[in-house]
């Protein structure tokens, strides 16, 4: 991911979340944050899904995973959550984690699919409902 790919990012981003990150947030991960490795999917020059990691020390933290919803049941997510793990795995990261809500069916079964386990939950995660979120890992 590119600074000039936040307009397209947002899209996706707006598509895919109720809580939503502003442009504000991508540029600071792109530009400041030295943890983060952030990645597209692209459809003729279109993105049309991302994936973003914080990897510190030997432990990838999966922020965020979306694909605009008319290219969603293509097994796209699955193959850009594999990317975003090969790439975590080249940067030294043995484990990897994520936080998904209580309510969504299809990355749970996804992540399961990848060999994430649920590890905990974390109470009222998401603010916009108070919903849950599961944490997941799995060894890489």
């Amino acid at each position: 991911m590119r600074e000039e790919d936040i307009d397209q990012i947002l899209i996706v981003e707006h598509e895919s979340f109720t809580l939503p990150w502003s442009r504000e947030a991508f540029y600071n991960e792109l530009n400041h944050n030295q943890y983060a490795v952030y990645i597209v999917l692209e459809d003729d020059g279109k993105i049309i899904g991302y994936g973003g990691v914080w990897i510190v020390l030997d432990e990838a933290h999966i922020t965020n995973i979306a694909i605009l919803p008319q290219y969603r049941g293509r097994k796209l997510g699955e193959a850009l959550l594999k990317k975003v793990l090969e790439v975590a795995m080249e940067k030294g990261a043995e484990t990897a984690t994520l936080e998904v809500r209580v309510s969504n069916t299809p990355a749970r079964s996804l992540y399961r699919k990848m060999g994430f386990q649920e590890g905990g939950i974390r109470k009222k995660y998401y603010t916009d409902n108070q919903e849950d979120g599961i944490v997941m890992w799995v060894k890489l």
